[in-house]
């Protein structure tokens, strides 16, 4: 890592770092006491899983040659760092070994304890139908707080600046998993093994290899996008600010969400 990308890095590592303990000490980690708060909160999770994968295909197809003919496109390094990523993100293993995107596995997890798929599925279906995001979101019924996670998340992506992307990707998506929200899983695991093995297993997968290995490739592709420009570095800094405000949002949608299911 150059100096001067250090120093940008530290300087983005300091002003988010309010922000970043706000999402690692939310509320809604020690509220999701039962099985049902668990529920509620994948619900609202599942979107930004789901278009974390689309964040990380932008990518892809931003900074490798994703047509055909094929020519070499940007430095390689970059290259290798995105594809590995994809790699370990679209097609991961499941408990059992079976190879599985991470949204793919999570909607299992969904399924295994219980939690409503048919809303994110409801989406989906439409995007596919209709590549209306408006659209989608009314005949799903998606919340509120899941929609504007994911609107900032494709305003983004359709800026086509693959330096915000990475930065977005690298600061505001990773790492950000509690150890406070591991112990309460591994209660709830415990409890009732049948309905959150898969959950656990996601969570165990997710910092393994995005909340470690991942970061790192992602740190040296945002360097890489960055490089000297300064322009970038504050254009990222704005974009991640932005993306871990969302984040906070959506957490307190599935807080609200669970404290109003109490009655």
């Amino acid at each position: 890592m150059t100096h001067t990308a250090n120093q940008h890095i530290e300087k983005i590592n300091l002003s988010i770092e309010p922000l970043r303990q706000e999402i690692i000490n939310h509320k809604v980690y020690s509220n999701i006491l039962t099985l049902e708060d668990l529920k509620i909160f994948m619900q609202f999770h599942i979107y930004a899983v789901w278009d974390f994968m689309s964040l990380l295909k932008s990518l892809q197809n931003n900074l490798t040659c994703t047509s055909v003919p094929w020519f070499p496109k940007g430095s390689a390094d970059t290259r290798h760092l995105i594809n590995e990523i994809v790699l370990g993100e679209e097609s991961d293993v499941d408990l059992d070994g079976n190879r599985k995107s991470h949204f793919e596995l999570y909607l299992e997890a969904m399924s295994q304890c219980g939690a409503k798929t048919e809303q994110i599925q409801m989406f989906i279906t439409e995007i596919k139908r209709t590549g209306n995001f408006e659209l989608a979101y009314s005949a799903s019924d998606t919340p509120s707080e899941a929609k504007d996670f994911v609107d900032f998340t494709f305003k983004i992506i359709n800026t086509g600046k693959s330096h915000l992307q990475s930065a977005i990707f690298t600061f505001g998506r990773e790492d950000l998993i509690p150890g406070m929200f591991i112990s309460i899983i591994n209660d709830l695991h415990n409890n009732f093994p049948e309905n959150i093995s898969i959950f656990k297993y996601y969570l165990e997968r997710h910092i393994e290899v995005d909340g470690d290995h991942h970061s790192h490739l992602a740190l040296q592709m945002t360097e890489n996008l960055c490089e000297e420009n300064s322009e970038y570095w504050h254009e990222a800094e704005v974009a991640i600010i932005e993306s871990l405000q969302q984040r906070i949002k959506l957490w307190n949608g599935a807080y609200n969400e669970i404290i109003k299911s109490r009655g």
